[in-house]
């Protein structure tokens, strides 16, 4: 099963993949993850992402997709894959629609999880003083969901006209959304 998730950042998809990766037996592909892991190399690559990272832009659309690609395409993926923080822009989905095709394999749902911004900004604050991530403070926090609503909330009509789109509160428990998820499955779980 193949399933991308949208929401901004804090929403929660990094934590549902990590639960839903158990209950479909799936990898968690996580472009920032990815990404943050190019970065902790010394190397002209890591500083060229770290510039785009750091400052609450996104990853050029060719650099996320190329390294998407390689996942997609590797062994471990071969009953599917959580794509979280992937597509972020229309560009991407273009390029995973085609890349799809190219595999004849369909995007199975696309999740959206629902919170509002001043909901975000509290957790992910939180979450930059238990984490120490320096990519969670205030004036980038900011940036980072002043780029979603701009670059990736296109995504839900997107995928809403594909008929694709599940739509879940994400402001409930950890529980209740993970419930809310399951239900969204296009399969019985």
């Amino acid at each position: 099963m193949l399933i991308v998730f949208i929401g901004p950042p804090g929403a929660g998809k990094g934590t549902q993949c990590r639960r839903l990766v158990d209950l479909l037996d799936i990898p968690h592909l996580s472009t920032g993850e990815m990404l943050r892991a190019v970065m902790e190399q010394d190397t002209a690559l890591s500083r060229y992402v770290a510039s785009y990272i750091n400052a609450g832009k996104l990853a050029p659309d060719h650099l996320v997709m190329r390294i998407v690609s390689q996942k997609v395409k590797s062994p471990d993926c071969t009953n599917g894959a959580l794509f979280d923080g992937f597509p972020r822009t229309m560009v991407q989905a273009q390029m995973l629609d085609d890349l799809l095709v190219e595999l004849k394999r369909p995007l199975d749902v696309v999740l959206e999880l629902q919170v509002p911004d001043e909901v975000l900004i509290d957790r992910l604050l939180k979450r930059a003083k238990i984490d120490g991530r320096a990519d969670d403070n205030d004036a980038t926090i900011r940036e980072r969901l002043r780029v979603f609503h701009d670059q990736t909330k296109p995504l839900v009509q997107y995928y809403s006209k594909q008929g694709k789109l599940r739509s879940v509160d994400g402001t409930k428990s950890e529980e209740e959304v993970f419930d809310a998820i399951r239900k969204a499955l296009p399969i019985q779980t």
